[in-house]
């Protein structure tokens, strides 16, 4: 199988290359040419393996420059030895009797980036190896909160590899930005960013481009590389999770093979709900995509009109890993909904960096609308969902999970579809203490990490072993740049 360039279907790579690069030169996202189908007794076949099992059955079919035993290898690494606080990796958790949470969380960094970052330096790192590379891999990556410690956590002292995470000053959870500064290993680094996690990620994405600066790397014996989504083998393990899920209810007879599901997905990037796209394509039968944004909803206006516009107010809200107004995997979903169509693509990414703005054509805004929903929360209602999912289901949940809640709320409310559905939890309320705490009703809040305990006396549940440990933790990193001066910090580090 190659991969593509959604910018130029003629730049065709293996995916060991795609993985390895990250990013297409034209600045495109590689795309698999073709998308496998699932056999016809797949899911079957699937319903009572582990999760690891059913990661080599989904990735092999993509990656054929891998064999199966290396991905075994891979994926017992990857969600074996503990890594995971629970046997099921994913599990799903029913909520009521037709709603259930895919739980995403369990990992080392407790959010739901473990689930593709503790994959893919297995899969980076062999793919240099096939691709006889003999440089080191420079990896960059831009975060909105969540994303960063799974990086680094995922690629800390791996070999080849050094690993550079920005993040928007003033614009992720205490939580969250403790354990990126406090993060261990010999080849990381962490800065803040003046600016939003757009600054950061356009950033980033400037760095990938910039011809002068790859090539003073390239004569200090490295090269750029990334572990954001706009990786293929970013997305690729995240496909995964939504067999799986299917899977496990079939196994628990919650569903029949071939019923019915709908996924509601909360997101700002549109890497993990076009991971399920990419499953239903593949043939799981999920109906409803459902896509959960918050204030900053500028997916949900997409959605519903066909028209992207970055031109607005950016907030920065309690569910900080959704505050983006540049959602980059969009550019995955407009080429296959193209046909493929790549300078049609490329048009969209033009106007969206020179405008700030696209409208799509209607054959897509077409598909557009038979595929997904969208709806979108701001911060009073995303408390109000996660006390009330508490005192009526003594569930607790992050902001993040409850903006998912709230928008199949409003979906089956206005539609009255009453499909069996999927949410997406992609966060330890314990990284978000004290918004999940006032919700809960606790307004008189612990300082720094303490906090972490006054949540779990107030809720019973425990905190969870990684963030527990971040109270014996030194700060490592505290460097702050401006978004015009990333270039210097990348220069600094590999001196």
């Amino acid at each position: 199988m190659y991969y593509v360039s959604t910018r130029n279907k003629n730049d065709r790579h293996t995916a060991s290359e795609a993985i390895a690069h990250g990013l297409a030169a034209d600045g495109g996202l590689m795309t698999p040419e073709v998308l496998p189908n699932l056999s016809h007794n797949a899911l079957d076949t699937m319903r009572d393996m582990s999760y690891q099992q059913r990661a080599v059955y989904v990735m092999n079919a993509y990656l054929d420059d891998f064999t199966s035993s290396e991905l075994s290898v891979y994926t017992t690494k990857a969600y074996g030895g503990g890594k995971f606080d629970t046997r099921e990796v994913a599990p799903v958790r029913g909520v009521d009797a037709n709603t259930y949470c895919l739980e995403l969380w369990h990992g080392p960094t407790c959010a739901f980036k473990d689930m593709a970052l503790q994959m893919l330096p297995h899969l980076l790192t062999a793919s240099l190896v096939k691709n006889q590379e003999e440089k080191t891999a420079c990896i960059l990556v831009a975060t909105s909160g969540d994303t960063g410690k799974a990086a680094l956590e995922g690629f800390r002292d791996v070999d080849k590899t050094r690993i550079l995470v920005f993040y928007p000053k003033d614009g992720v959870s205490a939580i969250q930005q403790l354990q990126m500064n406090t993060q261990e290993g010999t080849n990381v680094g962490v800065c803040s960013v003046v600016g939003n996690f757009d600054d950061a990620q356009t950033g980033v994405k400037r760095l990938f481009s910039d011809e002068t600066l790859r090539q003073e790397l390239a004569g200090r014996g490295y090269f750029f590389s990334s572990a954001n989504s706009i990786n293929w083998g970013r997305v690729l393990p995240q496909i995964v999770y939504y067999i799986s899920a299917y899977c496990d209810l079939m196994r628990e007879e919650k569903i029949q093979k071939g019923d019915l599901v709908n996924v509601c997905v909360p997101t700002g990037n549109f890497g993990n709900i076009l991971a399920a796209y990419y499953a239903k394509q593949m043939g799981v039968p999920i109906g409803r995509l459902i896509c959960a944004s918050n204030r900053n909803d500028v997916l949900t206006d997409f959605l519903n009109t066909g028209v992207y516009d970055r031109n607005r107010t950016f907030y920065n809200t309690m569910s900080p890993s959704m505050d983006i107004l540049i959602s980059s995997n969009l550019e995955r979903l407009l080429f296959a909904l193209s046909g493929q169509n790549d300078e049609e693509v490329r048009t969209y990414m033009t106007q969206l960096s020179e405008t700030g703005r696209y409208e799509v054509s209607p054959a897509i805004r077409s598909k557009l609308d038979k595929l997904f929903a969208a709806g979108c929360c701001d911060d009073e209602q995303t408390a109000r969902t996660i006390g009330r999912m508490w005192r009526e289901h003594h569930y607790l949940i992050d902001p993040h999970t409850a903006v998912a809640f709230d928008v199949l709320e409003q979906y089956r409310s206005k539609t009255g579809d009453q499909t069996p559905t999927i949410v997406v939890s992609t966060a330890s309320p314990f990284k978000f203490c004290d918004n999940v705490l006032r919700a809960i009703g606790v307004n008189d809040l612990a300082q720094g990490t303490d906090i972490l305990d006054q949540l779990a006396e107030q809720s019973g549940v425990p905190v969870p072993a990684p963030l527990a440990a971040l109270k014996e933790k030194p700060i490592r990193f505290a460097d702050t740049v401006d978004k015009d001066h990333m270039a210097d910090r990348v220069l600094e580090m590999l001196h």
